[in-house]
């Protein structure tokens, strides 16, 4: 059996590390996307009618008890074969990447609906009422009152979602995206299965490290949003 061989992990890192910006790219545009798609299911649990709640809630239901290979399997084969078939629309050259964002957003935008649903909730509605009767429109009192104090709530739950979003996002090489984990496959397939657990830990080392940056970011951006609410209450 070959010995184990920790000098390795230095060799490989720099191999990986210029498929980041992959890896960070299909997880920023999930976001992206996702977040919007999330207000919108927000929006329709707390101030929607009963149909569009009942929807709202059963596509986030749905989505969040699927697995994510499902899903981005269900996405990556089905999808082509469903507008082609039901509409004439061929996608099959389309690139990978596009079917893992799709993926990711639809499964990130189920998260995000509660999260803001939870956040804007948490916030009394006394103090949007209080805000409004001094003069501000429903659109200043939220931005100025509700905002600061919800992203305060949501900040955490957002950044656990967005590091877990990074991490079921290396999911991707399995439909044959190239991006960080899909360049560790490579390695090791190119090695004949030699390296693997050296592989693995430099990708553990590089996603540990992606995850630290992200969370520091975030906590100042609380701390941020923190100031802005002490401010609100103080008024």
């Amino acid at each position: 059996m070959r010995p184990f061989k920790p000098s390795f992990i230095l060799e490989v890192i720099p191999l990986l590390l210029p498929f980041l910006g992959v890896t960070i790219a299909v997880t920023l545009s999930s976001v992206a996307f996702g977040s919007l798609l999330g207000l919108v299911l927000a929006r329709a649990k707390v101030r929607g009618n009963k149909i569009s709640k009942l929807l709202a809630d059963g596509y986030t239901w749905i989505l969040r008890c699927s697995p994510s290979i499902v899903l981005l399997f269900m996405t990556y084969y089905g999808l082509p074969k469903m507008l082609k078939d039901g509409f004439g629309i061929n996608i099959n050259g389309q690139s990978k990447g596009v079917f893992v964002v799709i993926t990711f957003s639809l499964i990130f935008a189920a998260t995000m609906s509660e999260v803001m649903r939870s956040a804007y909730e948490s916030i009394d509605k006394g103090q949007t009422e209080a805000a409004v009767s001094i003069g501000m429109s429903p659109f200043q009192a939220f931005y100025r009152i509700v905002l600061p104090q919800a992203a305060v709530v949501a900040i955490p739950n957002f950044t656990n979602s967005l590091i877990g979003l990074l991490k079921e996002g290396s999911l991707a090489y399995t439909i044959g995206l190239i991006d960080i984990m899909g360049k560790g496959t490579l390695v090791i397939s190119r090695n004949y299965g030699a390296y693997a657990l050296e592989t693995y830990i430099a990708l553990g080392i590089i996603f540990w490290c992606l995850t630290i940056v992200i969370e520091k970011v975030f906590l100042l951006l609380e701390l941020h949003f923190d100031k802005g609410r002490k401010q609100v209450l103080s008024v």
